[in-house]
């Protein structure tokens, strides 16, 4: 009773939803509500028009999928109908065809000149190449013959489509109908501007796909986008010119980065170089004790004499001052940064689609502008590797303190804690982990920019890589990558020892 009841209350707002075909979709709807989940029916206007039914209901998830398939069945049914299906074949019968023509020219050739020897060997590659034309021009008629098929398994897949789409109408149509009660936002009703919108979008797909195969070769602005190669030129000398104003203008600046970068290496690299290695393998060892426990230390100690052995010590720890004045200046600047996006939403909305990108470009591309203003060597290597690996400790920050919980905020506002003291006392603390997080992502991908970085100068295991895949040296190689993967390892344990 309770369940007709309601069915009979959600009357209005069904009526309002569906716009057209108001009883038959007050039936269908009672129907589901009184048996919760799938229930079987057939709405056959969905499976007549197809995706255009999804596309005018706003249902443009079930549009794309529909309109991939139902384009694949018009494909298979315009192949048959108007396909050259035995086009391949027939290429190659005519490739088959010209060298058997030259062949037959070599034996006139050699019979003019009385070499026997040349002539039987060129008629017999003749009659090889008279068997294989054969069956190409066969194979061309036997493909040719099969356009029914062709044909007739485009309808049946169409068929079955057409069937999943009826089945499948009704039962999207409802769970959007239960998303609209709560969000209003959603799209309802029968729109007429969406059905003409999916309509051009769903015959556009059909006709300019079933031409491209059907006829490939007849369309050839279908297979090329047009376009012009002295675009691509003249943005590129573009770009170059805004690359040259940008380095004579700031000079100055690039100059002050680069000394900059060369001093810290260097203060770094005579904490991990210059020191004696007894010293530096103890810190690293104490370190991973202190950090992870005697498991993690007595690792540590396997990898460092694996370094050491191997003479990959010195290089090893050029990797890892690289690395390090990458990922110090990284967390330096990208935790405060991080803190600045979560207290203004507005300016993170800004800097997170630069942040997307930043992630998502190559490796090898950041290279590129980094030599264009600071040029090759191992401050031009720490800065790529810093752009690179800049992303995470920022998007962790943001996301540990947006984490916290507000009533967290509110209790310590409410026993007068002030700005700095919630963050640094509340906020930071709470979100420490997820931090870690990103400053244990920061310092892996800072690794792996180093190792790439080596293409523009800088120094460590990276070269010895480099090296192995100009020389194809596979032995080399393998042993560098394996002293790579201990350094990431050490410092990976190490900084998530630390995190917990």
């Amino acid at each position: 009773m309770s369940t007709e009841n309601d069915i009979t209350r959600l009357e209005p707002l069904i009526n309002e939803f569906v716009g057209q075909s108001q009883p038959y979709y007050r039936r269908v709807f009672g129907s589901i509500l009184q048996a919760p989940g799938y229930k079987f029916t057939l709405n056959w206007v969905a499976a007549i028009l197809g995706p255009i039914w999804f596309g005018a209901r706003g249902l443009w998830n079930w549009f794309l999928g529909f309109l991939i398939l139902e384009t694949a069945a018009y494909i298979q049914i315009g192949m048959g109908l108007f396909g050259d299906l035995g086009s391949g074949q027939r290429e190659r019968a005519e490739s088959i065809q010209a060298t058997l023509e030259l062949r037959y020219q070599q034996i006139e050739a050699a019979e003019s000149s009385g070499n026997t020897s040349t002539v039987e060997s060129l008629r017999n590659a003749a009659e090889a190449l008279e068997g294989a034309l054969a069956d190409a021009q066969a194979a061309a008629t036997a493909a040719d013959a099969t356009g029914l098929w062709f044909i007739g398994g485009g309808l049946v897949a169409l068929g079955i489509v057409k069937f999943i789409e009826a089945a499948l109408a009704n039962a999207t149509l409802e769970n959007q109908f239960a998303r609209w009660r709560s969000d209003r936002s959603l799209a309802s009703g029968w729109s007429m501007p969406r059905m003409a919108l999916a309509a051009v979008m769903f015959v556009a797909a059909v006709i300019l796909s079933t031409m491209q195969f059907a006829q490939p070769t007849a369309f050839v602005m279908l297979a090329e986008f047009p376009t012009d190669g002295n675009w691509r030129l003249a943005v590129g000398d573009w770009i170059q010119d805004g690359f040259d104003w940008l380095r004579r203008a700031g000079r100055g600046v690039f100059d002050t980065i680069t000394a900059g970068m060369r001093n810290l290496l260097d203060a770094i690299e005579v904490v991990l170089v210059d020191t004696p290695w007894p010293v530096v393998a103890f810190v690293i060892l104490m370190l991973a004790y202190l950090s992870a426990g005697p498991r993690l230390a007595i690792f540590t100690a396997v990898a460092l004499a694996y370094l050491g052995l191997l003479d990959f010590w010195e290089k090893a720890m050029t990797t890892v001052a690289l690395l390090g004045a990458a990922a110090l200046i990284s967390i330096t600047l990208g935790i405060p940064f991080g803190i600045y996006c979560t207290r203004r939403p507005r300016a993170y909305s800004i800097v997170r689609p630069i942040l997307d990108f930043m992630q998502s470009m190559p490796s090898f591309v950041y290279l590129i502008p980094v030599v264009a203003f600071i040029g090759s060597g191992k401050p031009a290597g720490v800065v790529a590797t810093m752009i690179f690996g800049s992303p995470p400790v920022i998007r962790f920050t943001v996301l540990g303190l947006q984490q916290v919980p507000e009533t967290v905020r509110e209790a310590a506002l409410a026993f007068g804690a002030t700005p700095r003291y919630l963050l640094w006392r509340v906020e930071l603390p709470l979100a420490a982990k997820t931090i870690m997080a990103g400053v244990n992502q920061t310092i892996l991908m800072s690794l792996a920019m180093v190792v790439v970085a080596s293409l523009i100068g800088a120094q460590g295991l990276g070269e010895d890589v480099l090296e192995a895949l100009q020389f194809a040296a596979a032995g080399q190689g393998l042993l560098a990558g394996l002293a790579i993967l201990f350094c990431a390892m050490i410092l990976d344990r190490i900084v998530a020892g630390r995190g917990k």
